[in-house]
């Protein structure tokens, strides 16, 4: 944000004031300025320093009723007032060593930004460009930038100046881009750390569905959570200038939320108001992710008001360090040795309640309260202003047995990291002067990635908050000790924060359209599917419970099972009627009937029907390379044999009746019983020749049939070679179509002496069963391929043997009266 009058106003108001300097009969009403208070020591080089040393008071929401009133910026904040002396530490430790800078003292000037975005870039224009308050002496580096908004402002204003910037607090990944900000360096790690370490938290605690409260500026950047299984339920943001009224509303977006684990990543001042909120609403029982920003700030930590919703953060934070000496330097602070430090005045009239100075125009610099508290009344009364201050101190006062904020260094993580930054700027100095640029550059660097080292967690002791280590993050590292974590329920028991539980065993789960992924529904596993798995691997199937794969069982037709038993069943009855019927041929073999239809070709017929009734049962059972090879060329030469019976036996009935016409008597010389026996064995052989083949170039092999989904595995005979199945079967049909059409031509030969009419009736059920058997054959799946096969082979055998021998068993065995030549002779 750019620098606007009512953030001016906010930050220090010109305040009305009588001017009594001019001697007349008048005094001069005018807007007086407040003095910029600053902190200054001379040196031969000197170094800026920007820190947060008054806190702005939260403004309030305006309806634009009334003018808008601003508060100044007042109230003296202990923890960045020890970070500044730990640069004035830093910088008198350097003028004291011989070898770092021999013959150069650094100075210092540290003025306040006052948490605001445009008084800090005022700040860094006033030391860099020098004012009347420094005596026009810009500073050639700053140490500042609180924050990554204030860091990023900064370096963009003073990169082109070339002016250093080295924060202590501006974590932004986004400043870490040398190309776009090649001045600005920091020796706090970029947020990507522990961000990377709070996903690496929520997906250890199984976290999925948190919620988050940011500020609404360039910190706090949730980048590096997302994608990593981890759905946020909300964000609200917070911003200074409107607290108040987000505090609420964050408050009671929390307070709904179904989020269990609340991560925050805001500064310490404004997570304290949140949590005030929060405890005026009881809510308390919510698992809070800390940010470094406020995981180890004392001012919560010490806070007994909020310690029901602080008890059990866990969070990240800079790795603390003593700084050697630091702790004697800060309880060896006295007014009277340091006059000009009005820093120092101010809170030693906050910490003992009296004033230092001996009175009121002693001294040129006075406290900010104390003058803001003058100009104020000057305003009000019609008196000259008159001192508003507090006893004066008696001078035995001492730091030495104080305990706050400000001398405690028992954790020491900000402070440090100002440390550091001054010994890397006179590190960085040392190289310039040793005309070594590119090494002044690397040093400063080098102070950049010092830390990486996230991990702490707040617990109580005792009644009390403590900060207990738990672990730490060594760049992508994260070491934890679970077992040291006490979460805010007060048990070892770690928070559950989901938005959909995991779905139970035999359920996978179903996003929810227009939901995150964290959030979905448990619906039952499909088969072949077992819980958080799409399927199992072709062999194995889900388990009755879905809950894990199990190989698939191998499934063929077996005598064992009803169908392989029906199947055998009527595949032995076709050969017991056929041995029947074969039998009553045999035994009236001499008698007309039998004689008059070719007795030698009806006994090969008769022997060819029982052969494709027993190659049927060749395809029950566990299918082997043997068996495999066997049942296609069994099917093909007894259904070769049976039809070319029945084709010669056509042919002999239309030579028989052909030959009676005159001129056609030696026509039945070609079909003679040895030409008879000739033809069959004739197209059987092609079969044969086919078969072998077949069998030679690319045999049927026993394989698993995959492609049916279920809990059991085809096992199959496999064609091997389709064109040699096709013969097989194209052959079958050719002689079956040739005997259809030879019968359907002597169909109105004499009834009594030839069996044309049945040999075309029969054909005609041969021809439409293997017609059938075609698509029934392609579209069956598993093992009812094997069994449309055998359903093909005894339905065409019956239709065979019914239509051809019935009529003559009925006659031999019900009608033997007809069974005579006279009778057969007859038309």
């Amino acid at each position: 944000r750019l620098l606007s009058v009512p953030h001016w106003l906010s930050i220090s108001p010109p305040v009305p004031r009588r001017d009594l300097g001019f001697q007349g009969s008048k005094v001069t009403l005018e807007c007086a300025m407040v003095p910029w208070w600053s902190l200054i020591q001379d040196g031969d080089v000197i170094i800026g320093g920007l820190f947060n040393l008054y806190h702005i008071p939260s403004t309030k929401d305006e309806d634009y009723t009334k003018k808008p009133h601003y508060e100044p910026c007042t109230g003296l904040e202990l923890e960045p007032l020890k970070y500044s002396y730990a640069m004035v530490f830093a910088v008198e430790e350097i003028n004291r060593n011989n070898t770092l800078l021999p013959g150069v003292k650094l100075g210092y000037r540290i003025l306040d930004s006052c948490s605001l975005y445009p008084w800090a870039l005022q700040g860094a224009m006033s030391l860099v460009g020098g004012d009347t308050h420094s005596c026009g002496l810009p500073v050639p580096m700053i140490i500042g930038a609180d924050s990554s908004t204030t860091g990023i402002m900064m370096s963009s204003t003073l990169g082109p100046l070339y002016v250093p910037v080295i924060s202590y607090l501006a974590s932004c990944p986004c400043l870490s881009d040398r190309l776009k900000y090649p001045t600005f360096f920091r020796t706090i790690p970029s947020d990507i750390y522990q961000a990377w370490a709070m996903a690496q938290l929520a997906i250890r605690f199984h976290w999925t569905w948190i919620g988050a409260v940011v500020e609404n500026n360039d910190y706090g950047q949730l980048k590096e959570i997302f994608g990593k299984g981890v759905c946020l339920e909300f964000i609200e943001t917070l911003m200074a200038e409107t607290i108040v009224t987000d505090v609420k509303r964050a408050a009671l977006t929390i307070q709904a939320s179904t989020a269990r684990v609340i991560l925050i990543f805001c500064w310490y001042t404004e997570v304290k108001k949140l949590l005030l909120e929060l405890v005026k609403r009881n809510v308390t029982d919510r698992q809070f992710l800390a940010s470094e920003a406020w995981s180890t700030s004392d001012d919560l930590l010490q806070d007994q008001t909020i310690s029901k919703v602080t008890n059990g953060v866990l969070g990240v934070a800079i790795r603390s360090s003593t700084i050697p000496g630091f702790e004697n330097y800060l309880r060896s602070l006295h007014p009277i040795r340091r006059p000009n430090d009005v820093f120092l005045r101010e809170f030693w009239q906050k910490e003992f309640g009296c004033s230092p100075l001996s009175s009121y125009f002693s001294s040129s610099l006075i406290p900010r309260s104390d003058y803001l508290s003058n100009v104020s009344a000057s305003s009000t009364d019609n008196v000259p202003p008159q001192k508003i201050s507090p006893p004066l101190c008696s001078g035995t006062e001492s730091l030495e047995n104080v305990e706050n904020h400000f001398t405690d260094t028992s954790q020491l993580r900000v402070a440090y990291n100002v440390y550091l930054a001054i010994y890397a700027a006179a590190h960085a100095l040392h190289s310039l002067l040793s005309c070594n640029t590119h090494t002044s550059v690397t040093a400063i660097e080098q102070s950049e990635h010092h830390h990486t080292t996230w991990g702490k967690v707040l617990l109580p002791r005792y009644g009390q908050l403590k900060l207990v280590l738990v672990g730490r993050v060594d760049g992508f590292n994260l070491h934890l000790n679970e077992s040291a974590v006490q979460w805010s329920s007060g048990s070892s028991q770690v928070p559950f924060s989901v938005c959909s539980e995991s779905c139970p065993p035999g359920t996978r789960k179903a996003n929810r359209k227009g939901e995150p992924l964290c959030c979905f529904d448990c619906i039952p596993c499909t088969e072949g599917e077992i819980s958080n798995e799409t399927g199992c691997p072709s062999e194995f199937w889900s388990n009755v419970e879905q809950t894990a794969c199990v190989p698939r069982q191998l499934d063929f037709l077996s005598f064992n099972e009803t169908l392989g038993i029906t199947l055998t069943t009527v595949a032995a009855s076709g050969v017991v009627v056929t041995t029947a019927v074969f039998v009553l041929f045999f035994c009236n073999r001499q008698t007309p009937m039998v004689r008059a239809n070719n007795s030698e070709l009806s006994f090969l017929l008769l022997l060819s029907l029982k052969l494709c009734f027993l190659c049927s049962l060749v395809f029950i059972g566990r299918p082997s390379v043997w068996s495999c090879r066997f049942q296609q060329a069994a099917f093909g030469i007894s259904f070769v044999l049976c039809v070319s019976c029945l084709l010669v036996k056509t042919l002999v009935v239309l030579a028989v009746f052909r030959s009676a016409r005159p001129g056609a008597e030696t026509l039945m010389k070609w079909f003679g019983p040895v030409q008879q026996r000739g033809s069959v064995f004739l197209f059987t052989c092609i079969q044969v020749i086919i078969c072998a083949t077949w069998l030679s170039i690319s045999p049927p092999v026993p394989r698993r049939d995959l492609g049916f989904q279920g809990s059991k595995v085809t096992l199959e005979c496999a064609m091997g070679s389709l064109v040699g199945f096709s013969l097989v079967l194209g052959y079958i049909g050719l002689l079956a179509c040739t005997c259809l059409l030879l019968a359907f031509l002597a169909r109105n030969l004499p009834d009594n002496f030839n069996e044309a009419k049945l040999i075309t009736f029969s054909m005609l059920i041969f021809c439409a069963v293997w017609v059938a058997f075609v698509p029934a054959y392609v579209s069956s799946p598993g093992k009812y391929v094997v069994a449309v096969e055998i359903f093909s082979i005894l339905a065409s055998s019956y239709g065979l043997l019914l239509c051809i021998f019935a009529p003559k068993c009925f006659i031999i065995l019900l009608r033997p009266e007809k069974n005579t030549k006279k009778q057969l002779m007859a038309r």
